[in-house]
Order: C-alpha cells, then sequence, then structure tokens
C-alpha cells in the first residue's frame, strides 16, 4: 500500500485545544456481559484516531454508544467541548458525527443521489433536494477524490465506489467527525490506497477520523493516535509514531504475539488435486466460475487472492461438494462427481477432502447445536462413533471431542456448550479442529480468521501449516492479503470467475497482485488506483447496459 505521511497528531496538553469527541466513563452492559467499563477516550480535531482490539473487546458498542445506537448505562460524551446527549442517530448527525458502516446502509435500487439525499430531504418538493445534493456532490468530489456517478445505481456500483457513497452521505450531512468501521475489509489494495488519500484529504481539510480495525499495518500507516481495548476496557492509548504493531498486539492480547507465520519452505510432491475448466452457473443463469483451472500438490498451500465475489466462493462449495458444476475434478488422480447424489459434503470427505467453509455460523457449524454434536456433523459414520448402525456412541464422541478442544485450545473447553454461546474465534477452531484432526489428503480452507481475534490468528495459522508440513494439500480462500502472503507457497489471483495470474509469494507485491484482483494484467500508464476506477467504471456501465468503450 502507498506510504502516507500522516499530520502531527494534535497535542492533547494544549489549554487552547478541546477534543472533537471526548467520552469519559463510558459502561454499558447486556445483562451479564459487559461490554464497555468505565472507559475515557479523548479523540483531537484534524487527526486520524485507531481503535484496536480483539473480538468482543468493545470497540462496536462504545462507536454504536457515540452514534446513538446504544445508550450508555454510565458515562458522558463531550462533542467539541460541549457535554453532548446523543439517543440516536439523528442527534449524532446534528452533533457532527457520522458513521460509515462495515456493512453498507444503501438502497440497492436507488441511485447514488437519491441515497445521498435519502433522510435529509429540505422539505416534500424532491427535486430542489435533489439539485442541491447534485451540486454538493460535485464540490465533494473534486476536493476529496470521491468521483462517483450520481446518477448510477448502487446495485451496478463496485464495493469501493458504494463506501465512497456513504462517506458522500455523512459530508452531505456536514458530518466534522467520522467513524468508519473496518472500511478496507471488502477493498483491493489499490481501492484501500485511494480510500487512505481520502481520508488524508478530509484530515488535511480539519475533518476528525475514528478508524475502527483489526489489520495493524493499516493503523501504523494512517492513523495519528491509537487506544488499544481489551475485554471492555481501555488499556492503552499512544502516538502511533511511537509504537509498533509487535507491542499493540501484545496491549490487545494481554502477551506476546507472533505476528509472522514461522515456517520452512514448501516441499511439494506429487500432484493431489487437480481442477480442470471447471464452470458454475447460478440458480440466476450468472457464470460465477468461467473455466477455472488449478492444482495443488502434497506439501504445498495455493492462496487464492480476490475481492470477496469472484468466484471464490463457488469453486470452494463445488470442490466441497455444495454446489454443482461442470468441468473436471480429480483427487489423487481419481476424477470427482460435480453433480448428482455422489457430489455431496459427505461423498467428498470419503475421498479425502476436508472443507473449513468460508461462513462458519451458516455452513459450519449449527448454532443451537451442541459442541460434540457439531464435531460429529459429516463424520457421523465413523465407526468409532457408532455402538451399532441404528444407535451413536455419544459418550465416544464427547470424549472425542473433549481431546480435540484441550489439544485446539477452546475456551471454554466445555463439548456440552451450545455452539452459539462460543466466541468467534473459538467457534472456528472448533471447525478448525473437526476438518484437520480427520487427516485429509486436501484441506479446502475459506476465510480461515475472518472474525477471529490475534491470538486465534496465530494458532490457525500454526495447524494450517503443520497440515501442510505433514504433506497434505492446502487450498487457501482469504480476502486477507496479509494473510495470503503469510501462508501461501503459491498464490492464485481470481477475479470475475477466472485465474488472472499465478505468482510465488517471494517474486511479487501487493501493488502487482491489487491490479490483478481488479482485472488488470498490464502495467498501466496512469497511477494504479485510477486504473482500477476506470476497470470498476467499466464493468459498471457493462452491468448498466451502457458501456462507454463499447466492451471490455
Amino acid at each position: 500500500m502507498t506510504d502516507i505521511q500522516a499530520a502531527p497528531a494534535a497535542a492533547p496538553a494544549e489549554a487552547d485545544v478541546q477534543p472533537a469527541i471526548e467520552l469519559r466513563g463510558i459502561s454499558k452492559s447486556f445483562g451479564p456481559v459487559q461490554a464497555n467499563k468505565d472507559i475515557s477516550i479523548r479523540v483531537m480535531p484534524g487527526t486520524i484516531h485507531g481503535i484496536i482490539g480483539e473480538n468482543g473487546a468493545g470497540k462496536s458498542t462504545l462507536m454504536s454508544i457515540l452514534y446513538g445506537f446504544y445508550k450508555a448505562d454510565a458515562g458522558e460524551i463531550f462533542v467539541a467541548g460541549k457535554r453532548t446527549e446523543i439517543p440516536d442517530s439523528q442527534a449524532a448527525i446534528a452533533a457532527g458525527i457520522g458513521m460509515v458502516f462495515q456493512h453498507f446502509k444503501l438502497v440497492q435500487n436507488f441511485t447514488v443521489l437519491e441515497n445521498v439525499v435519502l433522510g435529509a430531504e429540505d422539505g416534500q418538493m424532491l427535486k430542489p433536494s435533489l439539485a442541491k445534493a447534485r451540486k454538493s456532490l460535485t464540490r465533494l468530489a473534486e476536493e476529496y477524490e470521491l468521483n462517483v456517478d450520481p446518477d448510477a445505481l448502487i446495485e451496478h456500483l463496485s464495493v469501493g465506489h458504494q463506501q465512497r457513497v456513504e462517506i458522500l452521505k455523512a459530508l452531505y450531512r456536514e458530518a466534522d467527525i467520522l467513524i468508519l468501521d473496518e472500511p478496507t475489509g471488502v477493498l483491493t489494495p489499490a481501492e484501500a490506497d485511494h480510500l487512505f488519500r481520502i481520508l488524508d484529504n478530509l484530515r488535511r481539510e480539519g475533518k476528525t477520523i475514528i478508524f475502527i480495525t483489526h489489520k495493524l499495518r493499516e493503523i501504523m500507516e494512517i492513523t495519528d493516535t491509537v487506544s488499544v481495548m481489551r475485554r471492555g476496557q481501555m488499556t492503552a492509548t499512544v502516538k502511533t509514531a511511537e509504537t509498533s504493531p509487535e507491542e499493540l498486539a501484545e496491549l490487545m492480547v494481554g502477551r506476546k504475539v507472533l505476528l509472522r507465520v514461522d515456517k520452512e519452505k514448501a516441499a511439494p510432491k506429487q500432484k493431489v488435486l487437480e481442477v480442470e475448466n471447471l464452470r458454475v452457473v447460478d440458480d440466476k443463469g450468472v457464470e460465477r466460475l468461467r473455466g477455472v483451472s488449478l492444482e495443488v500438490r502434497a506439501g504445498e498451500i495455493l492462496g487464492i487472492a480476490g475481492v470477496a465475489g469472484n468466484g471464490q466462493s463457488e469453486l470452494l462449495a463445488v470442490l466441497g461438494g455444495i454446489m454443482e458444476g461442470e468441468g473436471h475434478v480429480r483427487v489423487n488422480g481419481a476424477e470427482l462427481p460435480l453433480s448428482g447424489r455422489h457430489a455431496d459434503g459427505q461423498s467428498r470427505r470419503r475421498r479425502g477432502i476436508g472443507h473449513v467453509p468460508e461462513d462458519r455460523q451458516h455452513e459450519g457449524l449449527i448454532m443451537e447445536f451442541q459442541a460434540w454434536e457439531n464435531v460429529a456433523f459429516g463424520y457421523h459414520h465413523d465407526p468409532r462413533y457408532q455402538l451399532n448402525p441404528l444407535l451413536m456412541n455419544n459418550a465416544a464422541i464427547r470424549e472425542d471431542t473433549a481431546g480435540k478442544m484441550e489439544r485446539f485450545d477452546v475456551r471454554p473447553p466445555d463439548p456440552g456448550l451450545h455452539a452459539r454461546n462460543f466466541s468467534g474465534g473459538n467457534q472456528q477452531k472448533i471447525v478448525v479442529a473437526r476438518e484437520i484432526e480427520r487427516n485429509p489428503d486436501v484441506l479446502l480452507v475459506g476465510q480461515p480468521t475472518r472474525g477471529v481475534d490475534i491470538g486465534a490468528i496465530e494458532f490457525i495459522h500454526q495447524q494450517i501449516i503443520r497440515l501442510r508440513d505433514e504433506g497434505k494439500a492446502v487450498l487457501l480462500v482469504s480476502v486477507e492479503l496479509d494473510e495470503i502472503f503469510s501462508l501461501s507457497d503459491r498464490i492464485a489471483v481470481m477475479f470475475d470467475g477466472r485465474i488472472m495470474g499465478e505468482r510465488l509469494p517471494e517474486e511479487t507485491d501487493e501493488r502487482e497482485l491489487g491490479l490483478l484482483m481488479a482485472g488488470i494484467s498490464e502495467e498501466p500508464d496512469q497511477p494504479e488506483w485510477q486504473a482500477v476506477d476506470e476497470q470498476l467504471d467499466r464493468k459498471e456501465a457493462q452491468a448498466a447496459g451502457s458501456d462507454p468503450a463499447g466492451g471490455e
């Protein structure tokens, strides 16, 4: 990503500078769970203030209180030095606070202009409001590099452009303080770089930005100050220039954390998984995979990089027996059926394929079932789990689950606890333990650390590397480029249902992969972000049926 020189953080000690936002003694409980405990924080004007913490640390709750979604049990909020009550989001907007959510709040079949005006109309007559908004959008786009077609339908925009619409909405409402929740989770590296330029422009214009992320590198790159939360409490606030990723990670989890993956060079052997000309058409007639071919050898990890929604999910679904497709897939030289009754997940497991799905709560676990029941799913025909062909040996399954929980450090180590009562990281450990301990020849892993805190990430990465070192083939799908680089022995990039190219991690970088992720296979003359923007504009024009370039 492009380095951005952070503007010096305002000095809180200066008596003539009031914090843009100050929270004093904020506490919030949900039943017996205390999400925030006596939190105080000061965010100085014209700075980018990062907030990081593990899952469940209380970051989202704290920002939801600031934006009026929740009401604090105790504490005070000050905006520009003035004590302010924020009972709802309208009060937050009136106080000059805007929020860009991780999952955008846009009406898909409305235009950009209509979304910007929605809820901020000047009266019953919509036409004057739209005219006013169009003029404001033109000015804001020029001022902050927020270029987007005001007449485009949201459903035709890329996620990067949709995010710009969310920022435009907040600026149109004259927000001086912007809260961004995990803003880069669905962006290519080039789009993330462009976002950071936008934020830098906003900061230089005097806007104050609260930046919530779990990516330590982003904190180090874009923020002036960072606050660390752990278990509902604020553990530290430091100037970014005076800290390091290692120190921040230790503040987050309370112990030293290995941020890099410690692994030996791979020693690939025979081909285990072969995919040839794989095609998938969904139930709406849209072609999701367009002739994908790849191979994974024993003792190596092939990482699939790409922005979510470019065919990676369908690739895993076909290989895991969740979706039907056309083409050829072979495991250890034997052809796998891609349709019909023998193309299901259970048949795949019998052929030596383990699958950690992308969505653990909908595809990996049944949340209302207990941990021991979830561990048996897909493997209930295992003779160790059966008393006889008609009866399961529940005691044996519980005992096996307890062993897996101990080895994979699942907390609490209770086989009888319902899946919904575990944290996201521990839910993921249950799924990973179930699949890895079956010693599969091929492990399919989708987003292995999505929504997982730093401590659990370290452990899950170690388990994936261990399986590779034992001579297994691993196909890894992740939207996190750091994870792709850390774990992969080879990297393939997907865009629009195709493999755009394959690279060795030591012979490429984020910039090159970012171009491939945006569908650009050759070096452009113009700046990278501009080339990506133009590619996305063409794709959106095609979706709207009016491609200005006359085709791809």
